[in-house]
């Protein structure tokens, strides 16, 4: 009876967001449709994708459209690396499901398994434009992290756009200290993986156990070892990334994409020629540790005009302030990196290395990700004034927003028994 009653529940819910998800249309925009800036664009979402953008589409008839009135209109925001939603509080280990010190496995670890699309900081997210996110498992006792994925921002229980988008391994100095405590143990390591998930199942047909990975492991590993699944690999120094191109140059298929990156800028072009893509934070830019001497403001500014494909991201609480990608995106334009790139690094470019074609962009059979704002989306005072996820309009309400809201001009006499002093 409950289960049938909760059916019906989840039944009802989807006709709803089916119902809302209807023609959407947007004039007089600024457009920024993931590649391009176009100036008197007008956008037209049906249900839940874009059936018409630029400057020469049009309004279909009987539909109200919004007159943007010269504002900026943008793809929804991606986040190329973050943790929204599987921590709530981050001092408190309990709601914290980052990583799995205590597990013996690696690869198989399945982060969309303890994501929460009610979690507080998702709204909190979303009002600052941000529709899409990359969450991305952290380390373990392996150097595999395990498997992580793509979601929106709608809060809804089937926010989850790709279960198992790419595996991450850490090949940097906290690699080789989960692997014996050398970069050529954790190399060893890694070679070995690849080979028992390249021949799963054949090798495990008389034993459960390869020469690096259990059964579980190998299996969740194959698809990455074939070339089917991305591999983003947490890596700093650029004798390490040189590694990395020489493992992409002899593997021709594997489908690789690199982290954090401080000296990337170091060997950019031997990046670009190997077709190998950067996510990045424009605010790590000090020399913090031994593998991050070569760290500069200008990594991102280098990197892209030597042809490699850039994304933005925000690392230092990528739980907490992933919104705040928006903000090292303007950062790096003051470093050099122009104003359309650093857009693309924030829209279209994390959707092409995790090979989503729909998404990140404004254009015909794209998904309805969908922002418009108050002013430039780079400048640190701008916010949205809409927000669509696939063509259904958003929230822009948080907990923050409700405190603020509550307390902001609250009567003297109604303030709590703490507050009246």
């Amino acid at each position: 009876m409950i289960r049938t009653f909760l059916s019906a529940c989840v039944a009802t819910a989807s006709i709803a967001v089916m119902a809302e998800a209807q023609t959407v249309a947007v004039t007089n925009a600024k457009l920024w449709t993931g590649e391009e800036l176009v100036e008197g664009a007008t956008v037209v979402i049906r249900d839940g994708k874009v059936t018409a953008a630029g400057d020469d589409a049009s309004v279909p008839s009987g539909v109200e459209a919004i007159d943007a009135e010269g504002a900026w209109v943008t793809p929804g925001i991606f986040s190329a690396f973050s943790r929204v939603g599987i921590v709530e509080v981050g001092a408190e280990d309990t709601t914290n499901d980052t990583a799995a010190p205590m597990s013996t496995f690696g690869p198989a670890l399945q982060l969309s398994d303890a994501f929460n699309p009610l979690a507080t900081i998702v709204p909190v997210t979303r009002t600052e434009g941000v529709t899409r996110i990359a969450v991305a498992p952290g380390f373990g006792s392996s150097m595999f992290g395990g498997q992580g994925f793509i979601a929106d921002t709608s809060g809804e229980p089937d926010s989850i756009t790709e279960e198992k988008a790419f595996t991450f391994i850490n090949l940097g100095e906290g690699g080789a200290g989960l692997t014996g405590g050398s970069r050529a143990a954790a190399w060893a390591t890694l070679r070995a993986a690849l080979a028992d998930a390249r021949t799963f199942p054949a090798r495990y047909i008389a034993s459960d156990e390869g020469d690096a990975l259990g059964r579980l492991d190998a299996q969740a590993l194959a698809p990455a070892a074939r070339g089917d699944q991305l591999i983003l690999v947490a890596v700093d120094r650029a004798s390490d990334i040189r590694k990395v191109i020489d493992l992409k140059n002899d593997s021709k298929a594997l489908n690789i994409a690199l982290v954090s990156a401080r000296e990337g800028w170091i060997i950019a072009e031997d990046l670009a020629e190997a077709g190998i893509p950067v996510i990045l934070d424009p605010y790590a830019n000090l020399p913090s540790r031994f593998e991050a001497l070569g760290s500069t403001q200008k990594n991102a500014e280098r990197l892209i005009e030597a042809g490699v494909n850039v994304a933005i991201a925000y690392f230092d609480d990528d739980s907490h302030q992933a919104r705040l990608v928006l903000q090292a995106a303007g950062n790096a334009v003051a470093n050099g990196v122009s104003h359309e790139d650093a857009m693309r690094a924030i829209t279209s470019a994390p959707a092409t290395i995790y090979r989503l074609d729909d998404i990140g962009t404004l254009e015909t059979g794209s998904v309805g990700d969908l922002v418009i704002w108050d002013g430039d989306p780079l400048e640190v005072m701008s916010a949205p004034t809409h927000v669509y996820i696939n063509g259904v309009e958003q929230s822009l309400e948080s907990r923050q927003t409700k405190l603020r809201d509550r307390y902001l001009s609250l009567d003297v006499s109604e303030r709590p028994m703490g507050f009246k002093r």
